[in-house]
């Protein structure tokens, strides 16, 4: 049923025809479609002119004329508004319901308009009626045909016509009566329907319903045809992408034109427009939207355009943190947070007050890459949150930590699934801001393989010349990360490949002593355990001296993580007296310590209670701090055979092989009998063999060794010693002095022998360690000998 005059689809063949010369009849204007002879069509009248007519036409002999407004808009047509040419018909029975007429017509004959007369309270017409002109060749015979086949063609391919009208037009219709019928089916614009209505020559009307069919199976093979390709090729997804297509299609005829899409299109343009691009990144950014406005919802491309214009609108293009530098704040906020470490401070404060001095300057670009090296524990990530708390910027970390893939630096290219930016420039989208500190940690244990090498791809991000344009595959777009302040951080140096290396300013961060980790562990790692496990001063006090016993006894490293996890395990066993509801203030001791963490790890200090011979005292340097390193000597009958155990590494090895060659070319010098070596075989050995070791700064310890095993002369237990000899017994410089002087003075060492040449590294040296060491700087293996041998 149609609405205000408009025709609807139920129709139905017209057995008789009525044939009327010349009468005066009521007018009804319908806004949409034409009545065609021969057809049966429910109508439904809402204007008071055409209920009027109706009523009029009921009360006479139920014959009324139906004509085709021009323009469906007007709502009171007059004769210019309206076609000369409509449909005498019948009005079969009508119902009336609110405000409306429903009524049930028989289109009966053409009729031509000779009069109209718009004074009444309805239309009224003189009209003359429309005799079809039939040609009865074959020709037109077989084009009856023709159409019927056409017809029935249309309706095979999926043509919607009511079953009952279809039957009858199989079953037999005449010519004009089987154009009229097919021409009130055709899905045309009104205009061509009047002009199928004004068409008297039977044989021309049926060419031009030819014309019309034959687009209309066009149409509808085509949409045969995408159906069938569809269901071949696409799954279960990409069918309801297709079916939400139709409906877009349906929602369009129906007058929701996608608004959705439209504003989700609209909306991107406006963020396009708002964030602040660089004018060649905004181009490319409404050529992708351009784009994805043209594409059909089915495609899967769509998606990977919008996830990309999605990422390039949230990146920071123009959005800075507007902090204020102040170095005094900066200063106290380093000093707040850590303790110690006053070298590193005094680097920190001249590189801020550097970049203090260029904002605002033509140059935004940061002084240099700042590079922490030192063991794990001592502070350098905290240190980087303190700097953007001093700067109030952002702080963002990335660990690149067993990163093998370059595509974690420089993102993933937009044709792969799933593909997505790098870690560097997510970070910067996660940071909200183009000016955060930047923190890469553990750079060192970048690795690489066949998908190419992360660290080459960090050299572009890192070299401040050329990250103002730093290209990540995903976004395919330059972006600036000249204003980002990079941090690194790396246990060891040796794994930074070289060219990265070169764009880095290191900072050694040494192992803390046990005065600065009391003072750590008093000022900080106290009160962070505490409210981590629920307890206050209240609940728990642990004294100066319990402290001080869990540093010497229980912990050996150069950071303090190892201090906060045992701190951690007698807070928690005190949480649980608490929960428990022990409701007494709790303060440590020395006993309760060694009830709740156990058996004491480490002896109060390394060094040995007394002299030994053929037992010397190195000095190591590892990843983690520095290590005392002892190394053991023993003599057998033999013929001077060289024995190496430990577990030592080449380098080391060449200089036992080295300590020992000195000593067989200095016999008389060092008075051992020539006969003793060649009849003795030599046992060097490096206690704790699972430990790997290398490097040649124990050749004077493995020389000192030796020469007491030949000379029975002992060792001093409290001396410690460092350095490479040579063949000729020349004592050379070695690295990691600091640490390997903090190691002794934990061991409880009070002499270390040291090259000359390292003597201008004792300023490294914290003072309360120099107070309580006496340093021995020597030239030649004889030196040491006198120092570390018992005369």
């Amino acid at each position: 049923m149609t609405t205000d005059d408009q025709i609807s689809v139920e129709q139905v063949l017209l057995p008789q025809k009525t044939e009327q010369k010349e009468i005066l009849v009521p007018v009804v204007a319908i806004r949409e479609g034409v009545i065609f002879p021969s057809t049966e069509t429910v109508l439904t009248f809402g204007r008071p002119r055409s209920i009027n007519a109706i009523h009029e036409a009921m009360r006479g002999e139920k014959k009324i004329v139906f004509l085709s407004q021009k323009k469906d808009s007007i709502q009171d047509p007059t004769a210019q508004e309206l076609y000369s040419v409509g449909t005498l018909s019948y009005v079969d029975r009508t119902l009336k319901t609110d405000k409306e007429l429903n009524a049930l017509v028989r289109g009966l004959t053409r009729v031509r308009i000779e009069r109209l007369d718009e004074s009444g309270p309805y239309l009224r017409a003189v009209i003359s009626e429309i005799h079809d002109i039939i040609d009865q060749s074959p020709e037109s015979e077989a084009l009856t045909k023709h159409v019927l086949n056409e017809f029935k063609q249309a309706v095979n391919l999926g043509k919607s016509v009511e079953f009952l009208n279809f039957m009858k037009l199989m079953s037999g219709a005449g010519p004009s009566e089987l154009a009229d019928q097919i021409a009130s089916t055709l899905e045309i614009t009104t205009a061509k329907k009047q002009q199928l209505l004004e068409t008297a020559e039977v044989r021309l009307r049926l060419e031009r319903i030819i014309e019309h069919l034959a687009k209309e199976i066009k149409v509808l093979e085509i949409e045969r045809n995408i159906t069938n390709k569809t269901q071949k090729k696409f799954d279960k997804h990409v069918r309801e992408q297709v079916l939400r297509e139709r409906l877009h299609t349906i929602k369009k005829e129906l007058g929701d034109d996608g608004e959705d899409d439209e504003k989700e299109i609209e909306d991107l343009q406006r963020a396009i427009s708002k964030v602040g691009m660089p004018k060649e990144v905004k181009a490319k950014a409404r050529k992708e939207l351009k784009r994805l406005e043209r594409m059909s919802m089915s495609n899967p491309e769509g998606g990977y355009i919008r996830t990309w214009l999605d990422t390039v609108i949230e990146m920071p293009w123009n959005k800075r943190s507007k902090g204020i530098l102040s170095l005094p704040k900066a200063e106290h906020i380093l000093e707040e947070d850590h303790y110690g470490l006053k070298e590193v401070k005094e680097r920190i404060l001249e590189y801020l007050a550097v970049l203090k001095l260029k904002i605002g300057k033509t140059s935004q670009k940061s002084p240099t890459i700042l590079c922490f090296v030192g063991a794990p524990g001592v502070g350098k990530t905290s240190i980087g949150r303190s700097i953007a708390k001093a700067l109030g910027r952002k702080f963002v970390k990335v660990s690149l930590g067993g990163i093998r893939d370059e595509a974690e630096i420089r993102g993933h290219r937009r044709t792969y699934v799933g593909a997505m930016p790098g870690r560097i420039l997510q970070a910067i989208r996660t940071a909200e801001t183009k000016n955060p500190v930047f923190m890469l940690d553990e750079i060192d244990k970048v690795g690489n393989d066949f998908r190419g090498d992360p660290s080459a791809a960090l050299l572009e991000a890192l070299d401040p010349e050329q990250n103002h344009g730093f290209s990540d595959h995903y976004l395919e777009v330059p972006f600036d990360l000249s204003e980002v302040i990079f941090i690194t951080t790396a246990n060891v140096l040796d794994t930074i490949p070289p060219a990265l290396r070169d764009r880095l300013e290191v900072i050694e961060y040494s192992g803390y002593t046990e005065d600065e980790k009391f003072e750590i562990a008093r000022r900080h790692l106290l009160h962070k355990v505490m409210n981590s496990n629920g307890l206050s001063e209240k609940n728990l006090v642990i004294p100066d001296e319990v402290l001080r016993t869990i540093i010497k006894l229980y912990t050996r490293e150069a950071g303090v993580r190892s201090l906060e996890r045992e701190i951690d395990k007698v807070v928690r066993k005190v949480a649980v007296k608490v929960a428990k509801g022990h409701t007494k203030k709790i303060t440590m001791t020395p006993k309760m310590v060694d009830e709740m963490l156990g058996a004491a790890k480490y002896l109060p200090n390394l060094a040995e209670k007394k002299n030994e011979v053929g037992l010397a005292t190195g000095l190591a340097w590892t990843s983690v701090g520095g290590d005392v390193l002892f190394v053991e000597v023993a003599l057998m009958e033999g013929k001077g055979e060289v024995t190496l155990t430990g577990q030592l590494g080449k380098v080391m090895q060449e200089s036992a092989k080295a300590a020992y060659t000195y000593v067989r070319a200095n016999t008389k010098k060092l008075h051992i009998p020539l006969k003793l070596i060649a009849k003795t075989d030599i046992h060097v050995h490096v206690p704790e063999g699972a430990v790997p070791k290398d490097g040649p700064s124990a050749g004077v310890t493995m020389t000192t060794a030796i020469v007491s095993a030949f000379t029975k002369r002992p060792v001093k237990k409290n001396v410690a010693m460092t350095g490479e000899v040579t063949l000729r017994g020349r004592v050379l410089e070695i690295g990691g002095l600091k640490e390997k002087v903090i190691a002794a003075h934990r061991a409880g060492i009070t002499d270390v022998i040291i090259p000359k040449s390292n003597t201008k590294d004792l300023r490294e040296i914290p003072d309360n360690v120099q107070k309580d060491i006496t340093f021995h700087p020597v030239e030649m293996i004889d030196d040491v000998l006198k120092i570390a041998l018992v005369r």
